[in-house]
């Protein structure tokens, strides 16, 4: 007869909606694309439907997201915070009206709520010191913005390789502004206007090293061969680019499975706040210097 059940009618009739919401910063990115799949297979295991939202890195329309998901009545919600996202009130309001959150990449109020992430201080140290084992002398960093505990994470491990190193720490190398493309741009023309430019960059992201490479064609400089480059989250651009991008693979998918075990804990009553760490893995191609 074609008759379909509606999901949010039942949940009202037997109070149970077995459905989570999902809140990312851009769903256009491989990185939370990949987040997502994680998340969906893992539930749809389990028997539940996932609603994503995107907040277009605004911290008002995350909030809108998650009151509206509370309105919607789902079991609980995975987020990850947008970049503008200073204040952390919204998420303790989702905790006062006993809705399980759980937070991915991107996390704050870690002693209130379970979160998943990957190793970002182990990762960027290990691929800083790879750009310095390889020929590098002067690595630059190239982040998103200082209040974010990502970029927190991963500049600590790339300070951390320096040190080992017994290299000073010049702050001129450093230049920490939005995850955006042109912010990129804009911190590599900045790099390569030094007097002293550096020959190796970490970028926080694939988007960064992205515009890192458009930047360094620009000045006629060769990679890897005049400067080294390593980006982050491993998109699937980094094969199809030239030179192909060494990048720092975060297994987003895994991070995706791991997120949903830890909010189904919630939403099954373990009251235990838990963080979970996804090793990262540094995947070597032809943006880096080898030997």
């Amino acid at each position: 007869m074609g008759y379909r059940p509606n999901p949010f009618a039942i949940s009202l009739r037997y109070n149970a909606p077995r459905t989570i919401g999902v809140v990312v910063p851009d769903i256009v990115t491989y990185f939370y694309s990949a987040i997502l799949k994680g998340i969906e297979d893992a539930a749809t295991e389990k028997g539940y439907f996932v609603i994503m939202t995107s907040s277009d890195e605004n911290a008002e329309k995350e909030k809108s997201n998650l009151n509206n998901l509370a309105g919607m009545r789902v079991e609980g919600i995975i987020t990850c915070l947008s970049q503008e996202t200073t204040d952390y009130s919204h998420f303790l309001s989702m905790k006062a009206l006993n809705i399980p959150l759980v937070f991915f990449d991107r996390t704050c109020l870690t002693h209130d709520f379970s979160s998943v992430i990957s190793d970002g201080d182990v990762s960027a140290e290990k691929a800083t010191n790879y750009l310095l084992d390889h020929g590098c002398k002067r690595v630059a960093f190239i982040g998103g913005e200082n209040y974010l505990d990502i970029v927190k994470r991963r500049k600590h491990g790339y300070l951390e390789a320096l040190r080992s190193h017994h290299i000073p720490i010049d702050r001129s190398l450093v230049i920490c502004q939005k995850l955006e493309f042109e912010s990129g741009c804009q911190a590599t023309e900045q790099l390569l206007a030094l007097d002293n430019p550096p020959d190796g960059i970490l970028a926080m992201n694939d988007t960064l090293a992205f515009s890192a490479m458009e930047v360094i064609r620009r000045h006629q400089l060769r990679i890897p061969a005049d400067i080294s480059l390593i980006g982050y989250t491993d998109e699937l651009h980094s094969n199809y680019v030239f030179p192909k991008l060494t990048s720092v693979c975060l297994q987003p998918q895994e991070m995706g499975r791991a997120a949903f075990e830890l909010l189904l804990e919630k939403i099954q009553g373990k009251q235990k706040v838990r963080q979970v760490v996804v090793p990262a893995l540094l995947q070597v191609r032809d943006s880096t210097k080898k030997g």
